[in-house]
């Protein structure tokens, strides 16, 4: 079966996280969305429909296939009525379109479990416990956790607790109450750390010593985190590895928090958010009283660094200094609260290979396209 993830023209809904990476490559759960049709469906080829300068890396295709809404979250029900799909109908739930194959002339109603769908940016960590309990019974259905450690004082259903073969976890507290407990291979867990479950890590990922994790909270591959944090979704191959609390926020790949960087989410008067939109190029006002920070990818922030409510980070940007940046900082910036000042192409290029070169990565070609269109647009 070949799946094409469409975005459904949100590509800067969910930005900038969605500057470097389709809808469907979003990672909320356990899993990216492509990742989770490629573990539902072994066999499936994924593709994108997405912005032509991310196609370089993330292709579309040509041949026949099942368009996907790349916001919707799939399930048991909605993969068997794709599969039950004919040329030309679309697959609809209420307002929103889960599939189409050809020109969806005709509607066919879908009649099972409603899937989670994501329409905001900040749905990602507000659906995330949900999608992260969908994502923990798939992964682990009909499979037996690695035996857990002694060491460790666990509250509530040791079977909401599952350790990959090579995950590490001693020493730490852990409640399942409140949702479950993934731990991937060789991901750790260390001492000290208190974890409130829903949590999700992915492979190579930490808890740093003494971590305090109050679910929903997912950590992408290679992760490391430390201090306080709450409802927060890191993609992957980012680090908080240190004190400091980061709440309701939402951080891409390739991204440092330096020590004791703190973030508020909550307004003093507690008010609604507003936040900035890529799509209108303004502050709009939400409906939702909790938002942290959000970080494009390749971004970097300085020891006891503090961002005001809903501040919104672009790709590649370097801040640093005492007092509060900006609610908006452009992609391709460096400076903090004292002003910015553009932050040189080929300078962020070698910052951003720096870090990737200590895991043994580099920026690819296609890579780097994605990244000059960023910072010449």
């Amino acid at each position: 079966m070949n799946i094409q993830l469409h975005d459904n023209s949100l590509h800067l809904r969910f930005a900038p996280l969605t500057l470097t990476r389709p809808v469907g490559n979003l990672r909320m759960g356990i899993f990216t969305n492509d990742e989770r049709w490629r573990f539902i469906l072994s066999d499936a080829i994924i593709t994108f429909k997405t912005e032509e300068y991310l196609a370089g890396k993330f292709p579309s295709s040509n041949e026949d296939v099942i368009e996907v809404n790349a916001s919707v979250i799939p399930n048991e029900d909605m993969v068997a009525a794709i599969y039950h799909l004919s040329e030309n109908e679309v697959l609809m739930s209420g307002e929103n379109w889960l599939a189409k194959i050809g020109n969806a002339s005709k509607v066919v109603e879908f009649k099972g479990e409603e899937p989670i769908v994501i329409s905001q940016r900040w749905h990602l960590y507000q659906k995330n416990e949900a999608v992260l309990i969908h994502d923990f019974k798939l992964i682990t259905a009909g499979r037996i956790s690695q035996k857990i450690s002694s060491s460790n004082l666990i509250i509530g259903d040791i079977n909401q607790i599952f350790l990959e073969e090579g995950a590490i976890v001693e020493g730490a507290i852990l409640n399942t109450k409140t949702g479950p407990i993934y731990v991937a291979k060789d991901a750790e867990i260390m001492e000290g750390s208190i974890v409130r479950g829903p949590l999700a890590m992915n492979e190579h990922s930490a808890l740093k010593l003494g971590t305090k994790v109050y679910g929903a909270v997912t950590l992408g591959p290679h992760c490391k985190v430390g201090g306080e944090v709450n409802n927060v979704v890191f993609q992957a191959f980012s680090n908080k590895g240190h004190d400091g609390f980061l709440g309701n926020a939402l951080i891409g790949e390739w991204c440092n928090l330096g020590a004791d960087t703190n973030t508020s989410n909550l307004k003093n008067n507690y008010g609604l958010i507003r936040t900035y939109s890529y799509e209108t190029k303004k502050e709009e006002q939400t409906d939702i009283q909790f938002m942290g920070v959000c970080m494009g990818d390749h971004s970097k922030c300085g020891i006891n660094t503090m961002f005001n409510t809903a501040t919104v980070i672009g790709v590649s940007a370097n801040i640093y200094g005492a007092g509060f940046p900006n609610k908006l900082v452009d992609s391709f910036t460096w400076g903090g609260p004292e002003g910015t000042v553009p932050f040189k192409f080929d300078k962020a290029i070698e910052y951003s290979n720096n870090m990737m070169n200590r895991r043994g990565l580099e920026l690819s070609e296609d890579e780097i396209k994605i990244l000059k269109y960023i910072a010449t647009t």
